[in-house]
């Protein structure tokens, strides 16, 4: 790990005024502070956001609202998540491990950096770390990687699975620079990689997640996060499904569908949505809707079972919640 100043702060306002070039903030450092130890990441100055008062569960009329450094294991136990939301409960409660969760904060959460092995290794070639480098993944070991969103320069998977269900339930971000506040839907936070996959998402230079709203939706009740990995703890996802529906006699009236594992960046599936509104709650609807899922997708050479997986996650998914 290279050599860095430390700076501990008790407000915004603080936080803002020492961000610098070269700067990172430090919350709960689950992912800031393995990635500095293999020096892919080498802030010069890091400023410890632990002590501002950005916590807070609470819920009106108009939707949810978490502060962006509540912890991710009690954000997934609370009330006003966990019977209003089970995807988003479930997303939480099926990411990492029980340690990380106590540890990893929301707004670290949807800032982690993706898992793609060269670009953890700063030995290899990587467009994210180092731009115009090569991605030696497109060529390489890519069984993990994404199929939807990818570029010749970047084929990385977003890593998140909270992020997968709040952009299903069109969840918007809270943020506040040196200029300001403002809100942006978290669907228009995230960057595809195009020709800039090191440009990963909206974030100004100094820039802090304060917070994440999600609509209010009285039918995310009937909702579920399903995820397929490789093992059952501890594993990032190979695929997963964030579905919500509004069934009203056994038809959907709406829906919502996000993949997970298969795109460079949480991936909505409004087309999917489009297909399962006004038809029956059943396995021949579900088969019908999902059949353009995977559109546009581009397999790789270790990856290419990944939209046959996609498929059959979002059915399973549908099947579950039709009991």
């Amino acid at each position: 790990m290279r050599p860095y100043t430390f700076a501990s702060v008790r407000s915004v306002g603080e936080a803002l005024g020492q961000a610098r070039d070269g700067s990172a903030y430090l919350a709960g450092g689950t992912t800031l502070v393995d990635l500095m130890k293999l020096e892919v990441v080498t802030p010069a100055h890091v400023v410890d956001i632990t002590a501002v008062p950005l916590r807070g569960i609470r819920a009106d009329a108009t939707g949810l609202f978490i502060g962006a450094t509540e912890r991710m294991a009690d954000v997934a136990g609370h009330d006003l998540v966990a019977g209003p939301y089970p995807m988003l409960a479930e997303a939480l409660r099926q990411s990492a491990s029980p340690q990380i969760r106590n540890m990893a904060t929301i707004g670290g959460n949807l800032l982690q950096r993706t898992r793609c092995g060269y670009f953890r290794d700063p030995a290899t070639a990587c467009n994210k770390r180092s731009p115009g480098s090569g991605c030696p993944a497109v060529g390489g070991h890519n069984r993990s990687h994404a199929i939807l969103g990818t570029s010749d320069a970047c084929v990385a998977t977003h890593p998140s699975d909270m992020a997968v269900a709040l952009i299903a339930l069109d969840a918007r971000l809270s943020l506040r620079g040196t200029d300001g506040e403002r809100t942006l839907r978290l669907a228009d936070f995230y960057r595809l990689p195009g020709s800039t996959p090191h440009l990963e998402n909206e974030l100004r230079p100094g820039e802090l997640i304060t917070g994440v709203t999600v609509p209010a939706l009285s039918w995310a009740r009937t909702s579920v996060y399903l995820k397929v990995r490789d093992r059952q703890s501890y594993e990032f996802a190979l695929c997963s499904a964030a579905v919500a529906v509004n069934v009203t006699n056994g038809v959907i009236g709406e829906a919502r569908v996000a993949a997970g594992g298969v795109g460079a960046k949480p991936w909505r599936l409004p087309g999917v949505e489009r297909a399962l509104k006004g038809r029956p709650m059943r396995l021949q609807t579900f088969e019908a809707a999902v059949a353009h899922a995977a559109d546009g997708a581009r397999p790789l050479s270790h990856n290419a079972f990944k939209p046959a997986l996609l498929c059959r996650t979002i059915i399973r998914a549908l099947v579950h919640l039709a009991g």
